[in-house]
């Protein structure tokens, strides 16, 4: 790696590039595209990057360079001046980068390999060479191309590289050539008879085929033959009806066809009456096939009220109302049928496989939706709910859904019961021995529930007498804060605040960016509305809130309330950040952290922005310390020790000690006389 350059090729999309060497002045440091000084850049805060104002494009060669001036020192000594620090420093540096800068361009040139002293150009092209003029002279390829090749030598080496292919083929089938000539007579006899051997060929497959017959015991040529030589030829009979004989041979499939079926037309033939019958009533069939259909989606077109048909995706009968196609029957098999989804995105639209592979399917309307847990309302009529549902086979949000949102459909099959009034029972009699507890004939009066055999009912293990009450439903916690609500990828015990946690749920964390789940390390139950919960989450993003106590009913926050983000890291060491002279104007140093947000600097000392002491100034969004006059009035050597606090935008802290120390004049007094 080059001491004092670097070099990167562009992609079009990038804009920002390291400078990964020291400088000691960004006016030292010359950028170049393809060749091409540019100040069309900027520098970041630390002096370490640099944004071009456009990003380079693809394949553009781009040079970060240090050029030290050469051309004049930066410290004249001067007899019975005072040596400082700076001024020593300052020269060594200068010395210190032209012997770098030095080094880099030698490095940067032909030299010899040391393998086998060699000049070595390292995979790069050499350009600008003049045309070879020595026997021993390095040929250019335009030499090569328009001078020691004629236009002839040109020719023909396209006209072999138009036709390697052939000549590798020739070389490969070298030996069939040679036999080939072996027996040169032979191919120039058939070549002098090529017609008719181009004719044979033609008709290959006939001769083949009758050589093969010649060859059985009976042969069909043989036969054929017998025939032409009777009186009255059956081949010449058929050759009379040959426009007859034709027209079957150009059906010829459709006759194996019906022979391959004979069994079924010998079957039609036996049915006669029956087609006939069909044919007969023909409207009536066509009719039906209009009226009923067998397919996977619902037919659009020809579609009148009472039309059937069976929906093979759904398996099940649909007929055409008024409002469109419905279910025959229920769609669903039972009393009831759910479905849940696990939402990924942020779609409107539930339908297809659920969780659980089980298609959508319900009868219009007899349906209840759930999102996390909360019953959403239907539209209806000009009433415009939270789902649409209509369909059948889908279920249409009014609001798009959120990654991570659980949504459970509930559809319910629908019947009709009959209404049975007292009038409508005109005979027979009830056997009072069927009725228990009761012996009059005839009841007139109401029955007391302790009469019946059955005055109660059980409800979870426990008998409610009839007439009597219990509370059923569902008791489920709830989930709105955490403290903290930012967190680092540490493991970290988090406070959550809600309702009705009972001892002791498990918790879990929902990356709203992926969808993953994180259980936590730990649960403590404190009361009702707080619990600690210790999570390790190792990704940086935002997190929904999880809680199912044990019951199994369960939580699922409404927002992210929890943050996990990097706090701020250091960049430049702990301690000393060198020696400055005392009343000293400019920059003196610059303070470098990052995190995974914006960082701003603040001293929490009263020492380096106390203008009784170090009398500087702290920017706090680059870093930068900055000073008009170094220890202000102090006339003594003096160290100042301070400490700076890096935040992110997460009010994320970590604090660094520094110090810088003052200097007056040269240690020991010495000067040059």
């Amino acid at each position: 790696m080059a001491n004092s350059f670097v070099r990167y090729t562009g992609n079009g999309s990038t804009s920002s590039y390291a400078v990964p060497f020291s400088y000691r002045a960004q006016a030292d440091v010359t950028v170049t595209i393809d060749g091409v000084a540019t100040t069309a850049f900027t520098w970041d805060g630390a002096g370490t990057n640099i944004t071009f104002t456009s990003p380079p494009a693809d394949t553009s060669s781009i040079e970060i360079r240090r050029t030290t001036s050469q051309s004049s020192r930066l410290v004249d000594y001067a007899d019975g001046s005072v040596l400082k620090e700076n001024d020593l420093d300052t020269d060594s540096t200068q010395s210190f980068m032209m012997g770098q800068e030095a080094i880099d361009d030698a490095a940067d040139k032909i030299k010899l390999d040391n393998a086998d002293f060699q000049w070595d150009a390292q995979s790069k092209r050499l350009k600008n060479v003049a045309d070879p003029t020595g026997a021993q002279d390095v040929a250019t390829k335009n030499y090569i191309e328009n001078t020691w090749l004629t236009s002839a030598d040109k020719t023909a080496l396209t006209t072999v590289k138009d036709n390697i292919t052939n000549i590798n083929s020739v070389n490969s089938n070298a030996s069939n050539i040679n036999t080939v000539a072996g027996v040169s007579a032979n191919v120039t006899t058939v070549a002098n008879n090529i017609t008719s051997v181009n004719t044979v060929a033609s008709d290959i497959t006939k001769v083949v085929a009758v050589a093969n017959d010649l060859a059985e015991a009976v042969s069909e040529v043989e036969t054929v033959a017998d025939d032409l030589n009777e009186a009255t030829s059956e081949i010449d009979t058929v050759a009379g009806s040959i426009t007859n004989v034709d027209l079957v041979g150009g059906s010829i499939s459709n006759v194996n066809t019906v022979a391959g079926s004979i069994t079924n037309v010998n079957n039609v033939g036996n049915d006669i009456a029956n087609v006939n019958t069909v044919a007969g009533n023909l409207s009536g069939v066509n009719s039906f096939g209009e009226r009923y259909r067998v397919a996977s989606s619902a037919p659009s077109s020809s579609t009148d009220v009472g039309d059937l048909y069976f929906d093979t995706t759904a398996n099940e009968l649909k007929v055409y109302k008024s409002s469109g196609w419905a279910a025959a029957g229920s769609t669903v098999n039972g009393t009831a049928r759910r479905y849940t989804y696990n939402i990924t995105g942020t779609p409107t639209t539930v339908s297809g496989a659920d969780a659980k592979g089980e298609t959508l399917a319900y009868d219009a309307g007899f349906v209840d939706v759930f999102l996390n847990g909360v019953r959403q309302s239907n539209t209806s009529g000009s009433y415009t709910g939270d789902v649409t549902v209509s369909s059948g086979t889908s279920v249409v949000f009014a609001s798009a859904l959120a990654a991570g949102d659980v949504v459970d459909v509930v559809a319910y099959g629908t019947f009709s019961a009959a209404n049975i009034e007292a009038s409508d029972i005109t005979s027979g009699t009830i056997n009072l021995a069927r009725i228990p507890s009761i012996t009059n004939a005839k009841l007139d009066g109401s029955i007391a529930n302790d009469k019946l055999a059955n005055n109660s009912i059980t409800i979870n293990g426990s008998a409610v007498a009839l007439g009597g009450s219990v509370t059923v439903g569902e008791t489920k916690p709830t989930a709105t804060s955490c403290t903290p609500s930012t967190i680092t990828n540490d493991a970290t015990n988090v406070v959550i605040a809600g309702t009705n946690f009972t001892s002791i749920p498990q918790v879990w964390a929902l990356n709203t960016s992926t969808g993953i789940w994180y259980l936590a390390n730990s649960v403590s139950y404190t009361s009702a509305t707080s619990i600690t919960a210790n999570f390790t989450l190792t990704v940086d993003a935002q997190y929904k809130i999880r809680v199912e106590n044990p019951d199994g009913n369960a939580t699922l926050s409404g927002t992210n309330i929890l943050t996990v983000s990097d706090a701020p890291t250091w960049s430049t060491s702990a301690g000393s950040l060198g020696s400055v002279a005392g009343n000293f104007s400019g920059t003196v140093a610059t303070l470098s952290a990052s995190s995974d947000s914006a960082i701003t600097y603040s001293e929490t000392t009263s020492v380096l922005t106390n203008a009784s002491q170090a009398n500087c100034s702290l920017n706090s969004s680059t870093g930068a310390i900055t000073t008009s006059d170094f220890g202000g009035s102090s006339t003594t050597a003096t160290t100042y020790n301070f400490t700076i606090r890096a935040t992110d935008a997460e009010s994320q802290t970590t604090d660094r000690t520094f110090s810088l120390t003052s200097s007056f004049g040269a240690t020991g007094g010495g000067q040059f006389n």
